[in-house]
C-alpha cells in the first residue's frame, strides 16, 4: 500500500467517509478546517456521504455537516438516516424469526450476555446492558426478543466475563452466515447486522440511485467494519491511526484523525476542482 495520497488520483464525485476514528477528532468533534473542506467539495458538486455504525440516535450533533442531500447511512448500512425530518428509510433488518433464534442461541451459550437492537423507532436494551454513550429519548428498556414492533438494523452484545477475542469467536461459531459481525472499535461490544447488510452494499445502493459508479468514490475508513467500503471504492484510503487490517485493506493513507487526514487529502481535491 502507498503511504500518500497523491494528485494524480481521479477526482471523486462521491466521498464516503466513517466518522469515529476517521472523520471525526478523538473529542467527537469536526474541526473547523475539515468543516471547511467538505463544505467546499459540496459547492463543487462532490457529494459527501457519511457512512458510519453510529444509530440515528447519536446523528444530530453532525447536522450541520451534512451534505446537502441531507442524508447518511448509519448502522452500518443498515438503515439511512434522514436529518431533516430525522426519519429512517431503506431499512435492511433481521426477520423476526431469525432475529428470535439467533437471541436464544446466544442467551443459551452464553447467560450473561446482554443485547441491545437499534430500530428506526428507537433503541432497546436488555435491563442489564449497560454503555456509556447516550441511550436516547426514544429507548426503553427490555428483552430486545420481546419488542418486535419495529424492524431491527444491527444487534449488539456484551459480555462481562470475556476478552473481545474469544467472545467474537465464540458468537461467529453460533450464529454463522445468519447475520454479518463487524466490529467497529468500540471494547466488548459485538455488532451484528442481517445477512449481507455492510457499509459497502448500502453505500453501492446509495451511489447506484445516484448514477455514481465505484471508481467515481473515494472512501475513508479506520476500523475492520469498513473494509468492504475501502475494497468497493475506487480509492480506499486509510487514516493512519486505523487499525492494521483496514490500513492493508486500502489503497493509500493519510495522516491520523487527530490530524484531520481526512481534510488534508481531500483538500488536494478541492485545490485542483478550484483550478477546474
Amino acid at each position: 500500500m502507498k503511504s500518500t495520497v497523491t494528485p494524480a488520483l481521479p477526482l471523486p464525485r462521491l466521498v464516503a467517509t466513517d466518522l469515529d476514528g476517521t472523520l471525526l477528532r478523538s473529542d467527537l468533534t469536526i474541526s473547523p478546517f475539515t468543516g471547511r473542506v467538505l463544505r467546499e467539495l459540496e459547492d463543487h458538486a462532490v457529494h459527501v456521504l457519511f457512512v458510519t455504525a453510529r444509530p440515528p440516535r447519536w446523528m444530530d450533533p453532525l447536522a450541520d455537516a451534512v451534505g446537502r442531500h441531507g442524508s447518511a447511512i448509519c448502522l452500518n448500512g443498515g438503515m439511512v438516516y434522514d436529518f431533516e425530518t430525522g426519519g429512517a428509510s431503506e431499512v435492511r433488518g433481521f426477520s423476526e424469526p431469525d432475529f428470535v433464534k439467533i437471541v436464544a442461541d446466544l442467551r443459551a451459550a452464553l447467560p450473561r450476555i446482554a443485547f441491545a437492537s437499534e430500530r428506526p423507532t428507537g433503541a432497546v436494551f436488555d435491563p442489564h446492558f449497560h454503555t456509556d454513550k447516550s441511550y436516547g429519548s426514544e429507548s426503553f428498556f427490555a428483552p430486545v426478543e420481546t419488542a418486535l414492533d419495529a424492524p431491527v438494523g444491527k444487534l449488539l452484545a456484551r459480555h462481562p466475563g470475556l476478552k473481545d477475542e474469544e467472545f467474537f469467536k465464540i458468537i461467529d461459531d453460533i450464529v454463522g452466515s445468519r447475520a454479518h459481525l463487524a466490529y467497529s472499535g468500540a471494547h466488548g461490544l459485538a455488532e451484528l447486522s442481517p445477512p449481507g447488510v455492510t457499509k459497502a452494499a448500502a453505500l453501492a445502493n446509495w451511489a447506484s440511485k445516484h448514477g455514481i459508479s465505484p471508481s467515481e468514490v473515494w472512501a475513508f475508513g479506520d476500523m475492520p467494519n469498513d473494509i468492504p467500503m475501502l475494497k468497493w471504492a475506487g480509492v480506499g484510503i486509510a487514516v493512519s491511526n486505523a487499525h492494521p487490517d483496514a490500513k492493508a485493506a486500502a489503497d493509500r493513507q493519510t495522516l491520523s484523525n487527530d490530524e484531520d487526514g481526512v481534510a488534508v487529502a481531500l483538500e488536494r481535491v478541492v485545490e485542483r476542482l478550484r483550478v477546474g
